[in-house]
């Protein structure tokens, strides 16, 4: 066992002698060793239900035979860093994450892990980390929150809540009604209700095999998830006495599988950006060429919050990710994986031959705005605006964009431009469903566009195109756009093109100023050795 390293022979009593202090018994001394990395936090409602979860996790690996030793990595609510500088922080934290698990597991040589988690950034942390320490590890998703409901009204965070604010502003809903839905939005621990980037990442990791069956959409405050967890930790022990690891796990063929699955049930534009990322960390050949290529092939047949009012709670109840697993198995050749024949219900998980869309869920945009791709979440768009040429209003900044819109500046046959909000711009590329979900709430999510270096949550929807590259702070084509410019976003020819001619492009070039980031500490180093986008925005 690798955990020999810290207790065998005569020359580790000292260690033995602190691991003793941490209350291992002498039975116990000798079993293997066992990480759970819990990103529990008070501050994160996907979160808090962890220490319940921690537990069962701990019962599962001491009765399969083994010593747990539980840990602390940070977690970020991207809903409350939402719309602030905070967000800067959102994405540079999937590696801290990483980081810091690879830190605890490595300093004292753990022979495997359980990785508990469950929002945006963490999930993608945790399989960056996993791929990196290559020591058996399985991952626990904490799973969604429960439906909210007011005056006999689903509601779910990005609906009940972020929309709100521009039906407010529009005067459709009061006050007193704005305040209910607030109060009744998230009702319960989980991760918000629809497929945005926390609910995308847990499907994605039980699809990639890193997590056991129907881990990813059981409710968080749920007997059926406890079950989970603690089989979690059963399993793992297992794992170690197999030498099972997570590159056994994660190949080229499982990531092409999650891509697969991503793109027939419509999950969050992130999850190019994690998918991308845990290739660069397992050495896998896995690019933007792979979405692109299978971007052309899948239909999309599973449509869930924020494309449709199906949420995860009813997604799991008609079969979730393994019934996913069966069409697609049965129905794609390049799926790889096995029929398991299990219960689906054919109203929310259709037949791939009657998909609700011979679209794919994402997208991704190429042209002269975007030489190195761009995405755009398909789904989420009216098919009335497959098609949309607008006219450029600039800003350098989300604030600045959000002050527009909020002041009404902000008309049909718009398109925001959002730039030096990239991964080194940003720096961190911000998350924008304030602008996403203001447009939308206002109730011109058909009527005008916003396209931006940065990047959206897995909630936003209307003509929205996420992650330009090159980014603005790299010089790219976003960082040129004036104000009266026309814009082209074609999603049936995968474009997104700026109708300015070459000539006057090149003239804006010469007189652009060169980028300096002011950004300082943990972000000013993000900023210096972070790749773009389309490579995954990994520290390089």
């Amino acid at each position: 066992m690798r955990s020999d390293n810290i207790k065998k022979g005569i020359a580790r009593t000292p260690h033995r002698s602190l691991l003793m202090a941490t209350g291992v018994s002498k039975k116990n001394i000798n079993s293997p060793y066992i990480g759970i990395a819990s990103s529990f936090s008070d501050l994160v409602p996907g979160h808090i239900g962890m220490r319940d979860l921690e537990r069962q996790i701990e019962k599962g690996i001491h009765t399969a035979g083994a010593q747990a030793f539980i840990f602390g990595v940070p977690a970020v609510c991207d809903g409350i860093a939402m719309g602030h500088s905070g967000m800067q922080y959102s994405l540079p934290s999937r590696d801290l994450i990483a980081d810091c698990v690879e830190t605890v597991a490595n300093a004292h040589q753990l022979d495997g892990l359980v990785l508990l988690s469950n929002c945006d950034k963490i999930t993608p942390g945790m399989l960056i980390a996993a791929a990196r320490i290559n020591i058996p590890c399985i991952i626990v998703t904490a799973g969604p929150m429960l439906d909210g409901e007011s005056r006999c009204e689903k509601l779910t965070m990005i609906k009940g809540a972020f929309e709100a604010i521009g039906k407010y502003r529009n005067g459709e809903i009061t006050e007193e009604r704005l305040i209910e839905l607030e109060e009744a939005s998230c009702p319960s621990a989980g991760a918000c209700q629809g497929l945005y980037t926390a609910n995308t990442m847990a499907c994605l990791t039980e699809v990639m095999g890193m997590s056991i069956p129907y881990c990813a959409t059981a409710a968080a405050v749920s007997s059926e998830k406890r079950r989970i967890a603690f089989e979690s930790g059963m399993q793992i022990v297992d794992w170690v006495r197999e030498d099972k690891k997570p590159l056994d796990i994660i190949t080229r063929d499982s990531l092409r599988n999650a891509i697969i699955a991503d793109l027939a049930m419509g999950g969050s534009t992130n999850s190019f950006l994690h998918i991308l990322a845990v290739a660069n960390a397992a050495g896998v050949d896995v690019s933007l060429k792979d979405f692109e290529e299978l971007s052309h092939k899948i239909h999309q047949f599973v449509k869930l919050e924020p494309s449709s009012n199906i949420t995860m709670s009813q997604f799991h109840h008609a079969g979730g990710i393994p019934a996913v697993i069966d069409e697609l198995a049965k129905s794609v050749p390049e799926f790889r994986g096995k029929y398991k024949g299990v219960y689906c219900d054919k109203s929310i998980i259709h037949d791939y031959s009657e998909p609700f869309t011979t679209k794919p869920g994402l997208g991704i945009l190429y042209g002269n705005i975007a030489p190195d791709g761009s995405v755009i979440k398909i789904s989420a768009v009216d098919e009335s605006c497959y098609e949309f040429e607008g006219i450029a209003k600039t800003f350098d900044s989300e604030e600045d964009a959000m002050k527009a819109l909020e002041e009404d500046k902000i008309k049909a046959g718009d398109v925001i431009v959002i730039r030096y909000e990239g991964p080194k711009g940003g720096p961190g590329m911000r998350e924008m469903l304030a602008p996403t979900s203001l447009l939308v709430g206002k109730g011109l999510g058909t009527k005008a566009a916003l396209i931006t270096d940065g990047r959206f949550s897995g909630g936003t929807r209307g003509i929205c195109v996420g992650h330009i590259c090159p980014e603005a702070a790299n010089g790219g084509v976003i960082a040129l756009i004036k104000d009266g410019d026309k814009i082209k976003i074609d999603i049936n020819k995968r474009t997104l093109d700026l109708l300015v001619d070459d000539e006057e492009l090149e003239v804006r070039r010469k007189a652009l100023k060169p980028f300096v980031s002011k950004a300082k500490g943990y972000l000013g180093r993000y900023s210096r050795t972070v790749s773009d986008a389309s490579h995954g925005g990994v520290n390089v």
